[in-house]
């Protein structure tokens, strides 16, 4: 049978066919919702399963066990790529749904750090890891079925609908978390927050009963009827260098610049207005919601240009589009602008109180906690800490050695500690005084505590954080088509799968991590911008380079 006869095929989709494609996307959300409950309430996590430790390394572990997800998801990607392309898209889609509900409701039923200790974060990060080997294996099993069952020509539109489930399931966690503040009220934080783990078991039985209702891909099914399938998808994606290249060239040419700009525009900008700019946890929702509800149309408007005008012009002018308007200290800077909405006492206060900090420089370390177990002793690292957590930029200014730091703001000075050899009550005891003189010493100079709600500019904010989301919607919406049209049909789904996950598990799950340890380490609230930038720029350069259209590209004749 020839391809073109196939492609003639599948373009004659019947309403079966679209309801499978329909079923395939509403499953992808709910897995997608499960995925995000963490990231939504890391905060409140950590306070539940790593109490022991303090509030900024909490915050940062609950980070980085949010990040484990993202870290493993290649990994995922390797063990159920090479599933899905030897025994059939439909039957890993089963596996992958299982392994992610099931993680998410014991999550909700885990007693927490006060109540079986160290076991507490140990068995969540377990649970995260499982649920990032899960997450590994749906996506690309997702957009390789739906675009093996799209006609030629509309690829583009129909994968875009698989590219609004990870947007779709940001936003239905975002609304099930409203609801349930708004039922528990203050109890919200004790043991409310389990609830949309809870019900996410409901989700896993609508998920599993649409998946076994689901057909096996007419691409997989003709290949497997034809005893044309792969015996070694791994072997013949990774150990052989013309396929090899291209999965490196879909990283670092696409991938690695959308993860970035995916993350900052829909996590990061959640995580800007609630750790940086402090806004109610309740208003950033909603403020996140309203914007995912305006943009979000925009991945399918995207996905079916990209059938018309080409994949890349799109992918590579969102890049383009981030990467301007994410520089800081530009009239076009969309953070600083986010601020100014968000927060303008914070704004004047920067500019009016500019605040230092005097330390001798050998002391003074990179605080990127990789396992969030590291305790930061020394004098420079402990005052950035606590300025960094209060949303306070300030200059580092080199100091004599040996000296202690001290922070410097208006004509208050504070001089900083080392809790390096004293007892552990005496150094509770000096953090408590410490923090408090800084806050107080912030509060004189009009740094607020937390963002005035009658200040906030609320239809400015949704407007620029729908702009973010729209840049997420061109790099994010085509990629999906232009993947699946790089990989030919027998290896396609490990193929695809492993540079997407290290992409956006690696370059994307960490950013929110290492924008704080960037952010700490040089005393500006937005330095930590600097990461998607660069890794953007570095992908928009390889992109324009090396990568190839694809719009055009017959997958049925790359068996």
């Amino acid at each position: 049978m020839s391809a073109s006869t196939d492609s003639a095929k599948v373009s004659n989709m019947t309403s079966e066919e679209r309801k499978v494609i329909f079923a395939s996307s509403l499953g992808t959300v709910f897995e997608w919702y499960d995925f995000y409950l963490y990231g939504s309430l890391a905060a409140i996590i950590g306070k539940q399963f790593f109490s022991g430790l303090d509030p900024n390394t909490a915050f940062i572990f609950a980070l980085m066990a949010f990040a484990a997800g993202f870290i493993v998801r290649p990994f995922g990607a390797l063990v159920f790529g090479r599933l899905g392309d030897l025994i059939g898209r439909k039957y890993t889609f089963l596996v992958t749904i299982v392994i992610m509900g099931s993680s998410t409701f014991v999550v909700g039923v885990l007693p927490n750090y006060a109540s079986i200790g160290v076991a507490a974060p140990v068995i969540l990060i377990a649970l995260r890891l499982l649920q990032g080997l899960a997450l590994g294996g749906e996506y690309g099993g997702a957009a390789t079925y739906v675009a093996e069952h799209a006609p030629h020509g509309q690829r583009g539109k129909f994968t875009s609908w698989i590219q609004t489930t990870a947007t779709l399931g940001l936003f239905l966690s975002l609304l099930v978390i409203l609801a349930t503040r708004e039922i528990t009220g203050p109890d919200f934080e004790v043991w409310g927050w389990r609830i949309p783990f809870i019900v996410s078991i409901l989700l896993l039985g609508v998920s599993v009963y649409i998946r076994l209702s689901m057909s096996e891909s007419p691409a997989f099914q003709r290949m497997k009827n034809e005893k044309k399938l792969s015996k070694a998808p791994l072997t013949e994606s990774f150990g052989n260098w013309k396929n090899l290249k291209i999965v490196l060239i879909a990283l670092f040419g696409l991938v690695a610049g959308q993860a970035v700009v995916w993350y900052t525009g829909q996590f990061y900008s959640l995580f800007y207005l609630t750790q940086v700019l402090k806004v109610d946890p309740k208003t950033a929702n909603l403020l996140i919601a309203g914007a995912l509800l305006l943009g979000t149309p925009f991945f399918v408007i995207f996905g079916t240009l990209s059938d018309k005008i080409g994949r890349k012009p799109i992918i590579m002018a969102g890049l383009l589009l981030a990467i301007v308007t994410y520089i800081p200290n530009t009239p076009i800077s969309i953070f600083q602008a986010i601020t100014h909405n968000a927060n303008p006492a914070l704004e004047k206060a920067m500019e009016a109180n500019p605040a230092t900090i005097t330390a001798d420089l050998s002391e003074c370390t990179f605080q990127f906690n990789l396992t969030g177990t590291k305790k930061f002793t020394s004098s420079c690292d402990i005052a950035k800490q606590v300025m960094a957590s209060n949303s306070a930029s300030y200059t580092t200014i080199a100091g004599p050695a040996g000296s202690l730091a001290k922070v410097k703001l208006g004509t208050t000075e504070i001089e900083g500690y080392t809790p390096v050899g004293m007892a552990p009550a005496d150094a509770k005891a000096k953090e408590v005084a410490f923090s408090k003189a800084i806050r107080e010493a912030l509060d004189a100079g009009g740094y607020p505590p937390k963002a005035n709600p009658a200040d906030i500019n609320y239809p400015m904010v949704v407007l620029l954080l729908t702009l973010l989301v729209i840049y997420v919607t061109m790099v994010y919406g085509p990629i999906a088509a232009m993947l699946v049209e790089l990989f030919p049909t027998r290896i396609r789904y490990s193929s695809m799968s492993l540079p997407y996950h290290i992409g956006n598990g690696w370059f994307g799950g960490l950013l929110p991590t290492i924008t704080f340890a960037l952010v700490a380490q040089n005393g500006n609230i937005y330095y930590g911008l600097w990461y998607p930038i660069t890794v953007a720029a570095a992908t928009f350069v390889i992109g324009m380079l090396f990568v190839k259209e694809t719009k055009d590209v017959d997958i049925y004749a790359k068996d």
